[in-house]
């Protein structure tokens, strides 16, 4: 099956000089959350609004459901459903209104179940005849998301989602989202939140300075790069470092009663085990020892420093 989202050698060069994207190719699969991580100014929201048809390519194509962005834009559009950063509401509206007045722009007809399920899923409803001026912003936030859906679009760009949203009313959006993605909507979405992409995403791509650094599946990436990092807190404090240890890699903290290992938790052999045998021969005791494993923030940290 095709991609639903096809970019090839997208480029973005913007008048002041500044190319913003460069040569970005990306396949975008139907029904995938895919997250795309990278500092500020890194490009991401460029690449949105490339994909929604707000932002003219300079070179390179992009194809959404079939339709070439630039001479099917109409079909392109009708496929997308879009959440910018900004909020931007006619604050006398009212959410009902507010939805209604988009489906009414792509040109379907009025459909009271429809805004209603819409408002439903988002925990709306009890609000839909207030004044968006009398919502706070998370609940802003969720009238554009309804805004963005309600015309049935079979993607959904969010650019930064969360931004301005407390956490609990974070992660119930992120259940929405998962449960459109249930439903075979595809999701791009941008977020300066790693534990957002960690949570929701099935692909992550880095953007640095307009260049996408890499494109991998979440758990296939942090299986990939991530290191694991094994914590030792001895039974009484050591002088030295014994060389046995140190050639396996150990580190000894300050208080020279902790040791640490970093190492690859892919590899062929552990080094566990020798090192718990330096341990014993060495006449050192453990009180206690624990592992931890990279997190998604560790590798884009990592990945983005490698790129600068």
């Amino acid at each position: 099956m095709p991609s639903i989202v096809s970019i090839k050698n997208l480029s973005k060069t913007y008048a002041s000089g500044h190319q913003a994207l460069k040569n970005v190719s990306l396949e975008i699969e139907r029904g995938e959350i895919l997250a795309l991580l990278g500092p500020n100014g890194a490009g991401k929201t460029t690449l949105i609004s490339a994909v929604c048809g707000i932002v003219r390519p300079t070179g390179g194509s992009v194809t959404v459901d079939g339709h070439d962005i630039v001479k099917g834009w109409r079909q392109a559009r009708r496929a997308i459903g879009l959440v910018p950063q900004e909020i931007a509401l006619e604050i006398f509206e009212t959410p009902w209104n507010t939805i209604k007045m988009s489906r009414g722009l792509f040109g379907l007809k009025h459909d009271a179940a429809k805004i209603e399920s819409v408002l439903r899923s988002l925990s709306l409803w009890d609000k839909a005849h207030d004044k968006n001026m009398a919502l706070s912003g998370g609940m802003k936030r969720r009238v554009m998301i309804a805004r963005a859906l309600v015309h049935e679009p079979r993607i959904l760009c969010l650019d930064e989602p969360s931004a301005g949203v407390d956490v609990e009313l974070r992660q119930d959006m992120w259940e929405v989202v998962k449960k459109l993605r249930d439903d075979g909507v595809t999701i791009i979405l941008t977020t300066h939140y790693i534990e957002e992409a960690e949570a929701m995403a099935d692909r992550v791509g880095i953007i640095n300075n307009g260049e996408l650094v890499l494109v991998e599946d979440k758990a296939s990436l942090m299986k990939k790069l991530g290191q694991k990092r094994l914590f030792i807190e001895l039974d009484a404090p050591i002088s030295a470092l014994p060389p046995k240890l140190a050639k396996l890699g150990v580190t000894l903290a300050d208080d020279q009663r902790n040791l640490q290992l970093v190492y690859d938790s892919e590899a062929a052999t552990s080094p566990i085990p020798d090192l718990i045998a330096v341990l014993s021969a060495e006449g050192i005791a453990l009180r206690d020892l624990r592992t931890e494993q990279s997190s998604l923030e560790d590798i884009f940290v990592s990945l983005v420093r490698r790129a600068a």
